[in-house]
């Protein structure tokens, strides 16, 4: 157990990865709506008005979403941040900087170990998106002007 927490490559061994793009590709609704790998898609039966409003009211709800869990977030930290340094100026906590310093230099170096091997997934990711992209074009675009919009609102 002392082991595992001394060298922080171990604790890759101890989790297993669950990939969930094999599940979204069998799942067939998914690929029905947006077409999977195929160019015949669900989203280009419909008029595009219809694209644009299922992409607009999809793009304003996740946009609208963002805007206020991100409040939430933004308070949380915010507050916690305030409360640690209230609590630094008066003596409740001290801080050893030399080993938050060797913990962020640990954390620097997993870090680009890790980013080093994730390369060939997110050349994946970024070319199914985009690949994605190119077919809905409609739907996407109707998504990015709704999500700016629930941002806004």
């Amino acid at each position: 157990m002392a082991d595992r927490e001394e060298d922080p490559e171990n604790e890759e061994d101890t989790y297993e990865v669950v990939d969930l793009t094999e599940y979204a590709m069998r799942q067939q609704w998914w690929g029905y709506l947006f077409g999977g790998h195929s160019s015949d898609s669900m989203a280009k039966k419909y008029s595009v008005a219809t694209q644009i409003a299922l992409g607009g009211v999809s793009g304003w709800c996740a946009g609208y979403l963002f805007r206020k869990v991100g409040k939430i977030v933004a308070t949380a930290v915010g507050g916690g941040f305030l409360l640690l340094q209230i609590a630094n100026h008066s003596g409740y906590v001290q801080v050893d900087w030399k080993k938050v310093e060797k913990d962020v230099n640990n954390a620097k170096s997993l870090l680009r170990k890790k980013a080093d091997r994730a390369v060939p997934e997110l050349n994946s990711f970024i070319d199914q998106s985009t690949e994605f992209v190119k077919i809905n074009v409609i739907v996407t675009s109707g998504f990015f002007g709704g999500f700016l919009v629930g941002l806004a609102s």
